[in-house]
Formats: structure tokens, sequence, C-alpha cells
């Protein structure tokens, strides 16, 4: 069997399982399993497959079957521009959140405190540290989560405070900026997601509680007292959220208050200066 073969066969596989972008995932489950690359492949389509070859493709294609995301299984996703390492441990990092990192990248600059809470894998703040010189911390309640951004921290030469904390109980500091990725879903909600999500992303990173919103009151509420004058706090959010969440910033007092959609259209983030602004 050639290794073109054995990716025709593997799509089929998936697709019979119900897997979304079976060929795409076949190709990618291929590569992992071969330990090659996309130019590899393409040189080498028409080589015969190892039969140790074949029995680690087939692995990995028997847990993808199962709907454990891709991610999981290569233990990588891409994200602005970086590979990240993930597990079940953290949330896999999505295109829509490299919009919350574009629009801290715009009021960020050299020298600047900025604060990541609800870190999860550390995409957002070793994103932002990768691309600009400035004195990063990040928290999560997952001392788990806290490892593989440690890791992803690493593995990109960049120097972040990573805090174990529930929100802000463990902050002392005061921050230029605070960006935030938290938990959105509502609970009752999580049951309709797809399996990939609801069976093997982390619960405690999805659930939003009771309407999706309590991790935005609480934020929002004590933010304020973390910003240092002139401040910002961005946010993502679900589709939907965009109104609720920004009222609440309005009644915390912030100002400047502004929704930023996503390339589907969508509020995705929403950002506001803090009310000790000067």
């Amino acid at each position: 069997m050639t290794y073109a073969e054995a990716i025709r066969l593997g799509e089929k596989r998936l697709l019979s399982s119900g897997i979304a972008e079976a060929a795409w995932d076949a190709r990618l489950l291929f590569e992992y399993a071969r330990q090659i690359d996309r130019n590899f492949y393409y040189l080498h389509m028409n080589d015969e497959l190892s039969e140790a070859d074949w029995n680690a493709y087939q692995d990995a294609l028997q847990t993808r079957m199962g709907h454990v995301p891709l991610q999981y299984i290569t233990g990588e996703q891409e994200f602005m521009g970086l590979s990240f390492a993930v597990n079940p441990h953290v949330l896999i990092p999505r295109q829509d959140t490299e919009i919350l990192v574009e629009e801290a990248q715009k009021r960020i600059h050299a020298g600047m405190d900025a604060l990541d809470l609800c870190t999860g894998s550390g995409c957002i703040i070793v994103s932002l540290s990768k691309y600009a010189p400035i004195h990063a911390a990040a928290s999560d309640i997952s001392a788990q989560a806290l490892k593989t951004a440690k890791e992803n921290a690493k593995r990109h030469g960049v120097t972040v405070d990573f805090i174990e904390s529930d929100l802000f109980e463990g902050i002392t500091s005061r921050y230029d900026i605070i960006v935030s990725n938290p938990p959105y879903i509502p609970t009752e909600e999580i049951k309709t997601l797809m399996p990939e999500v609801r069976e093997f992303e982390p619960f405690l990173a999805l659930d939003g509680k009771e309407d999706g919103l309590f991790f935005y009151r609480k934020i929002i509420r004590e933010a304020n007292s973390h910003l240092k004058p002139d401040g910002f706090l961005l946010l993502e959010i679900g589709c939907g959220q965009g109104k609720d969440v920004a009222c609440l910033m309005e009644a915390e007092g912030y100002k400047e208050i502004t929704i930023r959609k996503d390339l589907s259209g969508l509020d995705r983030i929403v950002i506001g200066k803090g009310r000790n602004y000067v």
C-alpha cells in the first residue's frame, strides 16, 4: 500500500465515523504517524508504506474515529503563526481568539505590564510576549493547564510570570492591559456541542454557568482594581453576548467600550478602558 492509498483509506474510515473534515484529518494523522511533513509526503506519496507505519497510522485513525480532537492526538495547534503544545487539560486554541491578540497588540507597547486571565495553553500571553517586549503575567485555576502554558512559554523563548489563581484571587499587581478568554458557554448548552468539544475539552474551561456570563461579571467587577490608569480590559465572548458584556462594563464605569467582530461577522471581543482612567 502506498502513502496516497493509505490516506484515501483513512479518509473513508473517518467519513464512516462522522468526522466532518475527514480528508484533512486523514492526511495530518498520516504525517503525524509517519513523523513527516507535507513536502516529504508529496515527494514520496507513491512509496510503499511499511507494516509498522501502517499500524501506527491505524492507531491514530482509530483514536480520531472516537471523536478525540485531532489536536489532542498530535499534541499541537497553530496559533498566531506559532505552534503550541495542547492536551486535554487545556482548550484547543482557535482562530477567533487571534482577534483578541490582535486587538491587544494595537494597545500594547514595549515595557507595558500585561495579564492573561484563564490562560489555558498560554497561547494569548505567549503570542503577545513573542511579538512585543512586555512584562507578562498569566493565571489559571488549573495547575495542569499552567504546566502546559509554561511549556509553551519555554518553547517560544518568552518570560511569563505564571500564577495559580481563581481569577484575581492571587493577583496583587496592576496592569496596563488585561486580556481573557474565560468560560462562556451556558451549562445547559454544553451538552449540545459537537462530541469533540463536550466530551474531550476541559469542562472547567467551557462552563460559563447558568447564563454564560458568570465569569464576565466577576472579571469586569474586579479588573478595575487591577488596571493602571488608562488600562484596558479585553474579553473574548461567545456569539450573542456582545451587548450583555458591554452593558456589564458600562455599569462598572468602563469607558471607550467597543465590540469587535470575528471573520464570520459575529461579535467576538469586547474592549473597555477601566474607570481609573486619566
